[in-house]
């Protein structure tokens, strides 16, 4: 998704809108009919840790602090812009739901907090009135994945593997849309998921939930023995297989309940990701033959792509 230019090109009748997601950083732009005009803003400045969960730039801040941030990129992206924006989109992890974080295992100090309302007041001080929609991270991952693949008219879901596990759903509807934390396991002993859950998808996926299964090794190191031509570990080879099972029991899960369709797949512990042997345990999983037409398909994990999918939500707000 190509930068369009500076944002003194942007055509004056074009929608204008701001995309702002916070995952291990916050990230804003300015879209201007789906694509970037400027520069991708970010809070902290500076390069990110090339191990996404070594960031800890956001995990110490106190909801207020949050919010400052975020109003602060949000200004940077759209100066010169303030007045003729559409909406502002804000992507976050956890359950979002009527603009306010009621859960967010990942980042507890956010939980209950207004943030629609706590953006729109920030902003509001600074020049900028336009509509604030909140949404989770991985639903914008889904809508950005469709602009850039043209299938707004599409259905789409998207797992985002990291330190937790997102699943995303494009078109936008209302409900939870949890699947990070799908029951994937009636073990007892598998009560690694952030949350507390026991068995779900991210307790075993989970970046953190890996780091706390295997104390004495980080996830990169475990799939390295496992995947060693002559004598892999056999402990790192069997957890290797429950973590594909694991992904390929939610997917089927999800096409049982909505049918087959397209899945994409990202996020920076994507490398992990055998995608033979996944599908394989989903062709094990899912025999109806009216389902099994879907697709899978491996994707770059880029923030600009959740930015802009961010931006379509709060567009497509506005006319709702």
């Amino acid at each position: 998704m190509a930068n369009s230019g500076n944002t003194s090109t942007a055509q004056a009748g074009a929608v204008k809108t701001i995309g702002v997601i916070m995952v291990e950083r916050i990230y804003a732009g300015l879209i201007v009919d789906h694509k970037l005009s400027g520069k991708l803003r970010s809070y902290p400045d500076g390069p990110a840790p090339e191990n996404a969960d070594d960031d800890d730039s956001l995990v110490e801040l106190p909801t207020d602090s949050i919010v400052k941030a975020m109003c602060e990129v949000i200004v940077k992206a759209a100066e010169g812009n303030e007045t003729s924006l559409t909406g502002v989109g804000v992507a976050l992890p956890g359950l979002i739901r009527n603009g306010i974080v009621e859960e967010a295992p990942n980042l507890p100090q956010l939980k209950g907090a207004h943030i629609g309302d706590l953006l729109s007041a920030g902003l509001a001080a600074q020049g900028i009135t336009a509509p604030v929609n909140v949404l989770n991270d991985a639903d914008a991952m889904a809508a950005g994945l469709a602009s850039q693949h043209g299938k707004l008219d599409h259905f789409i879901r998207v797992w985002t593997i990291g330190t937790g596990i997102g699943y995303g759903v494009y078109p936008f509807s209302d409900g939870v849309w949890e699947g990070g934390h799908s029951v994937v396991s009636l073990d007892d002993k598998e009560n690694f998921c952030g949350c507390g859950g026991r068995g779900h998808l991210e307790g075993i996926m989970g970046h953190r939930a890996m780091r706390l299964r295997f104390l004495d090794m980080e996830p990169e190191e475990v799939f390295e023995a496992a995947n060693r031509r002559s004598n892999p570990d056999p402990r790192c080879l069997e957890f290797k297989h429950l973590w594909h099972k694991a992904l390929a029991a939610a997917t089927a899960t999800s096409i049982h309940f909505r049918g087959a369709g397209k899945f994409y797949i990202t996020g920076y512990n994507v490398r992990f990701l055998d995608l033979g042997l996944f599908k394989d345990y989903l062709h094990q999983m899912v025999k109806m033959s009216p389902i099994q037409n879907y697709s899978i398909e491996v994707v770059e994990d880029e923030q600009l792509v959740r930015v802009v999918g961010a931006a379509v939500a709060a567009e497509q707000a506005v006319g709702r």
